[in-house]
Formats: structure tokens, C-alpha cells, sequence
């Protein structure tokens, strides 16, 4: 993650003081990962991204803006974990907004999920509104946070 930010901020059009990160699932969870450890992030976006973690935040660690979307039936991301990382964010008073879809699923966002999960037994499955609505969160949050 580092390496790759540092090339992005060394590319011609880049304004290195503006920088998010977004990710989705492992990225999603790598994503918060580097925020714990206080990355030079504006904001960081994670969609249906795993939540837990063994090395918390600090305490003033975080320095950008959070927004977490998960599905609230989501068996990846169970509630538990949902609510250890808001009382997580909370402790390190981070700016963190969690938005958590009722009756929706681990891989939301992704049009294939339903198919996937299907062929494979999985609880996967895509949800048009949730999809929408976590992307126009996340245009709203970098709207104000870049």
C-alpha cells in the first residue's frame, strides 16, 4: 500500500495533499488497516470490508475521514465485529461514519455476487440500492474531504 501510494503521489496531475483510498472487501480492510497506522489519508472508503483487527487504532492515529458500508446480514462482517470497530474508532477519535444496509450481504456492490455465491454456496449476493447508495456516500464524503 505504501509503495503504491508513493507512486500515485509521484505521478504528473497527482495533488499528493489530497488523497483517499477506497477498497472493497480485502482491499477494503487493508484500506482501514493503513488509516489505523496513521497513512496520509484524507479519507478512507471500505465496502463490505473486513473489520477487525489486531493492532487498534491509536489514539489521534487516524487522520482522514472514514466511511465503512457493510451489510447488516453480513456473515463476513458480523455485527460484533461491525460494533468493536465503531467503539475501536470511537476510542481514537477518529471522524468515522458507518453505514450499515439491513437485509443485505457480504459483495453488495458487485453485479456477479448473487451468480457467485449461488455456484458456490455462498452468502453472496448484489444489491442494486445498496451499491448506489454506498457509491453516492462515498462521492459525497470526497466532495467534502478532498
Amino acid at each position: 500500500f505504501t509503495a503504491a501510494l508513493e507512486v500515485l503521489h509521484g505521478q504528473d496531475g497527482v495533488d499528493a495533499g489530497r488523497t483517499a483510498a477506497i477498497g472493497y472487501c480485502m482491499g477494503g480492510a487493508i484500506a482501514l488497516g493503513m488509516a489505523r497506522q496513521g497513512a496520509d489519508l484524507d479519507a478512507v472508503v471500505s465496502f463490505h470490508g473486513a473489520l477487525g483487527t489486531e493492532t487498534p487504532a491509536a489514539p489521534g492515529a487516524v487522520k482522514g475521514r472514514l466511511l465503512v458500508c457493510t451489510g447488516a446480514d453480513d456473515d463476513f462482517v458480523p455485527a460484533e465485529q461491525v460494533e468493536a470497530f465503531r467503539a475501536e474508532m470511537d476510542a481514537a477519535g477518529a471522524k468515522c461514519e458507518i453505514v450499515s444496509y439491513p437485509g443485505v450481504v457480504h459483495a453488495f456492490t458487485n453485479p456477479g455476487a448473487t451468480a457467485k455465491g449461488e455456484e458456490f454456496g455462498l452468502p453472496l449476493r448484489y444489491d442494486a440500492e445498496a451499491d448506489a447508495d454506498s457509491w453516492a456516500r462515498m462521492k459525497a464524503l470526497f466532495a467534502e474531504a478532498l
